[in-house]
């Protein structure tokens, strides 16, 4: 756990005045991983029924963004001895002192609260309490217990980046339906393959922090079976919201063409065990996932444009 206390050696400040600049603050809220909150919520929040108003939609939504990077934050805050361990994370700003942990751990609170404040007064406290929960459950449940006692870390874990649909969606109606969680489910499946498939490529990193990812405790040939466990649930998943009636024909085309190309790429994970095949196969699928998810959900949006244009138009 990381002393906030006080500084690092390396830290550049100076008599307690932080020298980190903005760009070191936005940093620490894990851009990347915003980015998928914020398109995954705006698809919840596009196909949720009932309207919303536009400025309110756009707040709701900062707030979620902003929720997710206050989690971000104090994840850097808590990881920070073990992100110097690892060549991946090592240049953060915490670990790399430009940002003390005490400034970060502030930073992360203040949005937190901020954030859930917000997505109360623009939305329904139904929205915000998920809200809570899920920065709870990522800084408390996934990043201070789970992530280093247990190989299940990013499955149970994974349930933290699985919310933000569900809560857009609950932005908008004020309650949890059966397609929101059909929304969550979907993300919660892909986890585990997702990050599996890096693991894999990064597994010397993990294993020199100790962290006990899946490849570091039951080796590869397990990780390899479980990404194709989760491979195939996922796919089926992926269709459900053409069961539902909240997905169309495109929807049910793409999903279940991207969800077996899926199972055959986790497929060639399982299979090919040795050497550079074997980490290109899992470079492939990591990098398949990523276009998989994005594929799912733009469609989606996509078919709720296009009826909201063909209703505009009286079709």
């Amino acid at each position: 756990m990381t002393d906030w206390s006080s500084t690092s050696p390396e830290t550049p400040s100076l008599a307690g005045v932080s020298t980190a600049g903005p760009g070191d603050y936005f940093e620490l809220m894990k851009p990347r991983v915003m980015s998928l909150v914020v398109f995954t919520a705006l698809v919840g929040m596009a196909i949720a029924p009932g309207p919303v108003h536009p400025l309110l939609a756009f707040v709701s939504l900062l707030a979620i963004a902003v929720g997710a990077g206050a989690s971000g934050a104090l994840n850097m805050w808590y990881d920070a001895d073990i992100d110097r361990i690892m060549a991946r994370t090592a240049r953060r700003p915490i670990p790399d002192g430009r940002v003390a942990p005490g400034e970060a751990l502030a930073f992360g609170m203040t949005l937190s609260c901020g954030a859930v404040l917000v997505l109360a007064l623009a939305a329904n406290w139904l929205a915000a309490g998920l809200l809570a929960f899920t920065i709870f459950f990522y800084v408390v449940v996934y990043t201070m217990w789970l992530k280093r006692t247990t190989p299940q870390n990013i499955v149970i874990g994974g349930a933290a980046g699985a919310f933000p649909p569900m809560i857009a969606w609950a932005a908008v109606t004020n309650s949890v339906s059966l397609e929101s969680i059909v929304l969550f489910l979907i993300v919660f499946m892909w986890t585990p393959p997702h990050f599996w498939a890096l693991a894999l490529l990064k597994s010397a990193d993990y294993e020199r922090a100790g962290i006990p990812m899946l490849p570091v405790v039951a080796g590869e040939a397990v990780t390899r079976s479980q990404i194709l466990v989760y491979a195939v649930l996922m796919a089926i998943v992926g269709v459900l919201p053409v069961v539902l009636g909240f997905g169309g024909i495109v929807y049910g085309v793409v999903s279940s063409v991207a969800g077996l190309a899926f199972v055959w790429l986790a497929l060639d994970v399982y299979r090919v065990r040795e050497g550079g095949p074997a980490r290109k196969a899992a470079g492939r699928l990591f990098g398949f996932s990523i276009l998989y998810l994005f594929l799912l959900y733009a469609v989606l949006l996509g078919e709720r444009l296009v009826a909201l244009l063909l209703r505009g138009l009286g079709a």
